[in-house]
């Protein structure tokens, strides 16, 4: 269950009855009460487990940003013009694009125009 689960399953098709003691032809295969409870709480926490599929920066970080380092445009950018080493750099506070991205911008192109001191945002980069 847990791995249907994981792997996107939306539906479980599982036979139940209120005693196997009570006989029947799916008797023997089927859950009783009790292990289709532990059944779903498997199938719930397997889901929670998955998370929302997004990152999201912690409380703690968010408080520590500033300490952070981010992608900030550093002299005049026009729109069209190409990101390079002169005109972005990596630096603190950490409001921009995160440092691990700087190489996917440079040699792209600036959608519109950027002043000096503004974080990079990927809405920024063509």
């Amino acid at each position: 269950v847990i791995t249907s689960v994981a792997l996107g399953a939306c539906l479980i098709e599982k036979h139940f009855t209120l005693a196997r003691a009570d006989g029947g032809p799916d008797a023997d295969f089927s859950m009783e009460p009790a292990e289709l409870a532990e059944m779903v709480k498997s199938a719930r926490d397997a889901f929670s487990a998955l998370g929302e599929g997004g990152i999201r920066r912690t409380e703690i970080e968010e408080k520590m940003i500033q300490f952070r380092r981010s992608i900030y445009v550093v002299k005049p950018v026009r729109a069209g013009e190409v990101f390079t080493t002169e005109n972005i750099r990596r630096i603190r506070p950490g409001y921009g694009m995160a440092p691990e991205h700087f190489d996917w911008a440079l040699g792209r192109k600036a959608v519109c125009d950027i002043e000096p001191g503004t974080p990079l945002e990927k809405d920024h980069v063509a």
